[in-house]
């Protein structure tokens, strides 16, 4: 693939990047974690307290990319086809009509997935890995590009239902926003004093762009050595004392992607370690199912992975440029 289709794809970054800081201060990396997501048909899952821009944040990242963005609020009476939609009866028509649910856009919010029951949730597994619904034994297919942006409040329990591996698998990266800093906070103050930024926001790029760079960054060059590297840091998972589940094979295609869109934006055309190292953490730890105290533990599953980082034999970068693509 021509170095000129990578640039394009850090220009998307770049414009998307600075056209969502009109609304959101800082969080630049959470944003390339978007964009990742978006150009390898990943699914991010936003998790932290409310309050802290997940839902304002997913809004302007749909604006930004001229996308069609539908929001689902999950309730517990919440039912599947609230979300795919239902054949009705129309008289005028004397035929049975399909009206589309929520999931037929290019950008779905599911804020607080983590309050739908387990049937609701699981209604989500077909369209987020296959990209079709069946409805009444009927398969839909969605548009592209798709994705799904789900996020839950890690602090209250009561009225949720936790999210199954098989479906946190489906999730390309789990995301934390955090409180900003003093001078972000200062910041966001003054700018949304006298006016929502969201309100005038307009698109920088479309779905076409987004198609493109789909195309293009899986020409990015991966070594065989890098290749290891990945693969080693996805088998210490499933060594781990700790961990009953380690990370699927699912996990390690997600990592490879991941990493190859990190090095477009890094301006590389192939993976080295610190791309790997870089998307370890938001996507395997998610991953990794706990036993024990260790299942309790805040942080437990993100302390193991940077264990298995600082433990893992690094390969040197000389050659990582010709490789196996």
């Amino acid at each position: 693939m021509p170095v000129t289709s990578f640039e394009s794809i850090r220009t998307l970054a770049q414009e998307v990047k600075a056209n969502i800081g009109k609304v959101i201060v800082g969080k630049e990396d959470v944003i390339d974690l978007l964009l990742i997501g978006m150009i390898t048909s990943g699914h991010v899952l936003l998790e932290d307290v409310p309050g802290t821009g997940k839902t304002m944040l997913a809004k302007s990242f749909a604006r930004s990319l001229s996308l069609d963005f539908k929001r689902i609020q999950f309730t517990p009476d919440l039912l599947p086809s609230d979300l795919s939609g239902i054949h009705f009866y129309d008289q005028k028509r004397n035929d049975f009509v399909f009206r589309a649910g929520p999931l037929f856009t290019n950008l779905l919010l599911a804020d607080e997935i983590n309050r739908a029951t387990p049937r609701t949730q699981s209604s989500l597994l077909e369209c987020m890995e296959e990209r079709q619904v069946s409805i009444d034994g009927e398969t839909k297919v969605l548009d592209r590009p798709f994705m799904v942006i789900a996020t839950q409040n890690p602090v209250e329990h009561q009225g949720t239902f936790p999210l199954p591996e098989a479906q946190l698998d489906r999730f390309l990266f789990k995301v934390k926003m955090g409180y900003p800093t003093n001078e972000e906070g200062l910041s966001l103050l003054k700018r949304f004093k006298s006016e929502d930024p969201l309100a005038s926001l307009q698109a920088v790029a479309g779905a076409e762009q987004i198609e493109a760079a789909h195309q293009a960054y899986a020409s990015v060059v991966v070594h065989d050595d890098v290749l290891r590297y990945l693969l080693q840091l996805v088998e210490r998972t499933r060594r781990r004392e700790e961990v009953a589940i380690g990370v699927s094979p699912r996990g390690s295609q997600a990592l490879l992607r991941a990493s190859q869109v990190h090095a477009i934006l890094q301006g590389r055309d192939y993976v080295s370690p610190d791309d790997v190292k870089a998307m370890a953490k938001p996507v395997m730890s998610h991953r990794l199912s706990l036993r024990g105290m260790a299942r309790g533990a805040q942080g437990e599953a993100d302390r193991i992975v940077d264990d298995i980082l600082k433990g893992t034999e690094v390969p040197t970068e000389a050659g990582l440029t010709v490789g196996t693509g």
